[in-house]
């Protein structure tokens, strides 16, 4: 018989879905005893220690009241990084990832370094991953949080890119103190509606607002970077931002406004409309 305090019977008496409890449960092994998520199962009979054991019951407790999972571990994996995370920045999602893919696509066909500027960075997920992948690229991201800064740096700084990318603070385009033209300007902004019901849901109860929602109709922010992107392209430069699942046409009409040439819709892997891009005229 398995004591009330191994890892077995901690995962047996546990209310969390399975998989959740064993993420959690992983994390106090490697936390507390440098163990890898293997001995979930190889040393199922250990016991946890008092400490151990307190640190647990808190994260199972703070779970079930509905606190992220990123949050909790302090982290999270995005395409190929893995980003430092707390609630001063969105949690990054896998449907974010295809910003990337976009960013990385357009890098590949350009015969000089590319320059490119990310806006609203948050924890620098769009950022970092494409300085890993493309270690030529120039980057520059902004965000109007100075918490979100610090956060984007210090994953900077842990993944050895903090020398790769330029950070500034400021609201979208008033970060920048020059006129630089990008190759490539890359945003998720808030798109949420200030009466989503969504924002009182799930792991977005936690997240921070003011990167969620634009407060209004959740599609200021992305008209804002929509409508000024020709000053900051080069011509034939690509702008790609991400929006919510049912605005693809709203933010194709508003690249259209903007003169933007190429307007296209991208799916993420749920088959859901999620991004938007579209260039610069060559020829501006």
């Amino acid at each position: 018989m398995s004591s009330s305090n191994s890892l077995r019977s901690l995962l047996g008496k546990s209310t969390l879905p399975s998989n959740e409890a064993k993420i959690l449960l992983a994390f106090i092994l490697e936390k507390h005893y440098q163990l890898p998520r293997s001995a979930l199962l190889s040393k199922d009979d250990l016991e946890l220690s008092p400490t151990a054991l307190e640190d647990w019951m808190d994260l199972q407790s703070r779970r079930m009241s509905g606190e992220p999972i990123a949050y909790l571990l302090g982290k999270k994996g995005f395409y190929n990084i893995e980003l430092k995370v707390d609630p001063g920045v969105l949690i990054p999602r896998p449907e974010t990832e295809l910003l990337v893919e976009i960013a990385l696509a357009q890098l590949a066909k350009l015969s000089a370094p590319g320059r490119i500027l990310d806006l609203g960075t948050g924890s620098g997920a769009i950022t970092l991953a494409v300085a890993h992948n493309v270690p030529s690229a120039q980057i520059t991201a902004t965000d109007q949080s100075d918490e979100a800064l610090m956060i984007a740096k210090q994953n900077a700084t842990a993944l050895g890119l903090i020398d790769r990318v330029e950070f500034r603070q400021g609201s979208w385009y008033e970060a920048l103190a020059d006129q630089t033209s990008f190759d490539i300007i890359l945003s998720n902004p808030p798109y949420i509606a200030n009466k989503d019901p969504h924002l009182s849901q799930g792991d977005l109860r936690f997240e921070p607002v003011s990167a969620l929602t634009d407060g209004s109709t959740g599609l200021s922010c992305l008209e804002t970077i929509i409508s000024q992107a020709g000053h900051y392209l080069k011509p034939g430069g690509l702008l790609a931002v991400e929006h919510g699942f049912d605005q693809s046409e709203a933010v194709i009409g508003l690249m259209k406004k903007a003169k933007l040439e190429g307007a296209q819709v991208h799916k993420d892997l749920s088959g859901h409309n999620r991004c938007a891009s579209a260039r610069k005229s060559i020829s501006k």
